[in-house]
């Protein structure tokens, strides 16, 4: 198989009990490889001398076992190759030893099963297909940068869950920023394609300034702090309670606030490990007058001075 290619289809003969011979068809779902594998398993019976302990009287080797073969067989030989060669073997054995002779014996037999399996393969389908057909896997990697790392995975995972429960696929993180989307389908790909793009989408086109000061909204009051937005499709971020005053407090009502209150806050970029965004009240709390920006409105901007300090 072609290493660039990671999905095949084994294709095994009917038959409850037959494990052998299987084959890997070129292009049979979709997915092109460089030639058609087969493979098959070659069994062993064995009758040792009673006379002389250990030695082999006589034994058979069988092609293309049963279930029930290997079972009470001394052997379980498998081959598989290419019509140019062998491409992986590997042998289970009951026994204490197996004589050289009966090794390429086995081998030999296995060769000509193979080919007889290759030829039927090359009748049904010859070359890989052209297509993909239109239900086979699909696997795409997405790139995350940090800055929204934290909106992809959602609190807790949340946002993974639901991506991976809504439409089929599997997300594994494979770095810090990049992720492998495994899809069923190409149109379970498809949804999850539109639905990381709806999550990651910059909600405006808002461009912050490092330790400009900004009108928020609070949203919503929690124990650790309270939610707050910039700008109306904003996703809420946490204000934490020591980010809000100087004074030490348990809780955001100590300081009597409200949803849907507006205070000042300083946006200090964001986090580099995690891409949160980083803002503080407490360094506004002082004299020192400062710039307030309204992402409500790009124009409505006043200045009264600046202020240069940083969240402790």
């Amino acid at each position: 198989m072609d290493n660039k290619y990671k999905t095949i289809t084994i294709v095994t003969v009917p038959g409850s009990m037959r494990k052998f011979p299987w084959f890997i068809m070129p292009g049979f779902d979709g997915v092109p490889i460089s030639a058609p594998v087969a493979g098959v398993a070659v069994g062993l019976v064995t009758k040792y001398s009673q006379e002389k302990t250990g030695e082999m009287e006589d034994y058979r080797i069988l092609t293309d076992i049963l279930g029930i073969e290997d079972y009470f067989g001394d052997m379980d030989f498998k081959m598989a190759g290419t019509s140019k060669g062998i491409t992986a073997l590997q042998a289970d054995i009951k026994i204490p030893g197996l004589p050289l002779k009966v090794v390429m014996e086995a081998i030999q037999q296995a060769s000509v099963a193979k080919k007889e399996i290759l030829q039927i393969m090359n009748k049904k389908i010859a070359k890989p297909r052209e297509n993909r057909k239109e239900n086979s896997p699909v696997i795409e990697t997405v790139q995350v940068p940090l800055s929204k790392r934290t909106r992809f995975v959602g609190p807790g995972g949340y946002n993974l869950k639901k991506l991976q429960a809504e439409t089929g696929v599997t997300v594994s993180q494979l770095d810090e920023e990049i992720f492998s989307v495994f899809a069923p389908t190409p149109s379970a790909m498809q949804e999850a394609r539109e639905f990381i793009s709806d999550l990651c989408k910059d909600d405006q086109d808002f461009q912050l300034e490092f330790g400009a000061i900004y009108t928020a909204t609070i949203t919503e009051i929690r124990d650790i702090g309270v939610m707050v937005k910039l700008y109306p499709n904003m996703t809420p971020v946490l204000l934490h309670n020591s980010q809000l005053d100087h004074r030490k407090i348990q809780h955001p009502s100590a300081l009597g606030f409200e949803i849907d209150q507006q205070i000042q806050v300083k946006y200090f970029g964001r986090d580099p490990t995690d891409g949160r965004m980083r803002l503080s009240r407490k360094v506004l709390q002082s004299p020192a007058s400062t710039v307030t920006r309204t992402l409500s409105d790009k124009n409505n901007i006043t200045m009264s001075g600046v202020n240069s300090s940083t969240p402790s």
